[in-house]
C-alpha cells in the first residue's frame, strides 16, 4: 500500500506536463487517469509506483500516439511493384503536385472559364483519354468495380449478360463477377467451360433478353494448358448479330506495349477499343500508375447516358483524383510514362544499378548478409506470375530471428517492408525509391548494430 501512496493525483500529473502540449485539456486529463490507473494496477501487484517523471513520459507518449494518423506513408521494399496492400501505384510528381495545386484552393472542377458558365467534370480527363486510347468518348468513376456496376446498372437490369464460366471470377476481396451481376439487376448466363469457351457459344446463348456480352480479362491468375477463348473480334461480331452492347472489363488498363519492358504483351485499352468492343472498364491505379478510380471508355452514345444516370453521382471522384489522372495521362500523350511514371521507372532501372543499391544496404547490415538474384513481381491484380529480374538485400540474423528483424524494420520511424524467404529476410530495391536508400541503410545499421 505504500506504493499506491507515491502515485500523485490527476491534478499533480497535469501540472508537471510541459507547458504548452497543444492537446485539448480533456483528452490530457484521459491520458493521465489511464497511466495513473496502469500504475495502480501495477503497484497492488507488488510493482513498485513509477516516478512523477516516468508518469509525465508515459502521458505524452500516449498523446501522441492517440493523434498521430493511422495512414502513414512506409518503404515498400516486398519487391511487389503494385502492393495492393500498401497502396498499389505511387504516383508520379506531376501528379502529386497537380493534386496539391487543386487540393489546396478552387478550381474550375465544374467551371467553364471560356464561357463563364457550369462546367462538367469529367471534361478534364476526358480529352485525354480519347486520345490514349482511341475511344470516342470517357467517364471517371471511384474504381473499377464501381465502373463494372455502373456499366452492368445502366445498360443490363433485367436482362441477360453472356459470361465464359472460366472469366465468372473472383478478383479479391470477395468481389465475385456473379454477384456484381445480380446486385446490378442483371441476369448471368454463363457459356462455355472453364477451360475452354468458343464464340458458338455465345452465339447459340444470345436472344432477344441478351443486353451484353462481357469479358472480363483474368488479370489476376492464369489458365494453361487446353484452353481455347474466342478472340475480341469473334466476340464482336456475336454482339453485333445479337444486337447486344459488348463490355470488356480489362482490369489493370495498361495503355503501352509492356514488351518494352521485357514482359509478355498485355492487353491494351486501344487494343479493346480497336477490337470492337463497345465500352472498356479498367483501373487507374494499376498499370496506368495514377490515382485510385475506375475508367469507362467507348461510345459516345452510351458515355452520354452514363453521364446523366443517377448513379453518376454516387460515384464520381474528387477533384484532386481529377487532377492526378490527368497528369498521369499527359504522360501517355506525351510519350514520356517511362520516365515519369514511377511504376515504369522501377520496372526499367537496370539491374547493375540495382545491385549498387542492394550491395550498400549489405555494408549497412553486415553479418552474413548477402545480394541475392531474383524477381520482383507486378503484383496488384495485374499481370498474373509476371516479374522482372532485380537483386535482393538478404539480411540473414546472427541470432537467425529473421521475424523479428522485419517486425523492428516495420516499427522504424519510417516502417520498412520486405518479405521473408528461405530464412532471410529479403529487401528489393526495384521497389523502393532511391531516395530512401539512406534510410534503409540506416535503419539496418541501427538495428542490426553495425552502427553506420
Amino acid at each position: 500500500m505504500n506504493e499506491l501512496r507515491l502515485l500523485p493525483s490527476v491534478d499533480l500529473l497535469l501540472r508537471a506536463l510541459p507547458a504548452g502540449l497543444g492537446f485539448p485539456h480533456e483528452q490530457a486529463a484521459d491520458a493521465a487517469r489511464r497511466a495513473i490507473d496502469t500504475a495502480r494496477t501495477a503497484a497492488l501487484a507488488g510493482t513498485a509506483a513509477p516516478s512523477l517523471e516516468d508518469l509525465v513520459r508515459t502521458v505524452l507518449a500516449d498523446l501522441e500516439s492517440r493523434f498521430e494518423p493511422s495512414l502513414r506513408r512506409v518503404i515498400n521494399a516486398s519487391g511487389v511493384l503494385l502492393q495492393t496492400n500498401l497502396g498499389r501505384a505511387p504516383l508520379s510528381e506531376a501528379a502529386l503536385a497537380a493534386m496539391a495545386s487543386v487540393g489546396g484552393g478552387y478550381s474550375n472542377l465544374e467551371f467553364r472559364l471560356d464561357a463563364g458558365e457550369r462546367g462538367g467534370r469529367h471534361d478534364h480527363a476526358g480529352k485525354l483519354l480519347r486520345e490514349v486510347t482511341g475511344a470516342e468518348d470517357a467517364i471517371v468513376v471511384n474504381n473499377n468495380a464501381a465502373a463494372l456496376f455502373f456499366v452492368l446498372s445502366a445498360f443490363c437490369r433485367g436482362s441477360d449478360v453472356i459470361v465464359s464460366r472460366g472469366q465468372a471470377v473472383e478478383i479479391g476481396g470477395g468481389f465475385r463477377i456473379p454477384d456484381v451481376l445480380r446486385q446490378s439487376g442483371a441476369r448471368l448466363v454463363e457459356v462455355g467451360t472453364t477451360n475452354r469457351t468458343y464464340a458458338r457459344d455465345y452465339l447459340d446463348a444470345a436472344g432477344l433478353e441478351t443486353a451484353a456480352i462481357l469479358r472480363v480479362h483474368t488479370s489476376n491468375f492464369e489458365v494453361v494448358g487446353f484452353t481455347a477463348s474466342p478472340a475480341l473480334t469473334e466476340l464482336a461480331a456475336v454482339a453485333r448479330q445479337a444486337g447486344a452492347l459488348l463490355i470488356d472489363d480489362l482490369g489493370s488498363g495498361c495503355l503501352v506495349d509492356t514488351t518494352r519492358f521485357g514482359m509478355r504483351r498485355e492487353p491494351t485499352v486501344r487494343d479493346s477499343i480497336e477490337g470492337g468492343a463497345d465500352l472498356v472498364l479498367f483501373s487507374g491505379d494499376k498499370l496506368l500508375g495514377g490515382p485510385q478510380c475506375g475508367i469507362i471508355a467507348g461510345l459516345s452514345e452510351q458515355i452520354a447516358e452514363l453521364k446523366r444516370h443517377p448513379l453518376a453521382r454516387a460515384l464520381r471522384v474528387d477533384k484532386t483524383t481529377v487532377a492526378g489522372l490527368e497528369a498521369t495521362l499527359l504522360a501517355y500523350a506525351r510519350g514520356t510514362e517511362a520516365t515519369e511514371i514511377p511504376l515504369w521507372q522501377m520496372i526499367s532501372e537496370p539491374l547493375d544499378s540495382l545491385h549498387r543499391r542492394a550491395s550498400g544496404w549489405i555494408e549497412a547490415a553486415g553479418g552474413e548478409s548477402a545480394v541475392v538474384a531474383a524477381r520482383a513481381m507486378v503484383g496488384g491484380g495485374s499481370l498474373p506470375g509476371e516479374g522482372v529480374p532485380t537483386w535482393c538485400a538478404a539480411i540473414r540474423p546472427v541470432d537467425g530471428h529473421e521475424s523479428a528483424l522485419a517486425a523492428r524494420l516495420r516499427s522504424w520511424s519510417t516502417p520498412i517492408v520486405g518479405r521473408i524467404e528461405a530464412g532471410s529476410l529479403l529487401l528489393d530495391p526495384r521497389t523502393v525509391d532511391p531516395a530512401d536508400d539512406e534510410t534503409v541503410a540506416r535503419a539496418l545499421a541501427a538495428i542490426t548494430g553495425t552502427g553506420l
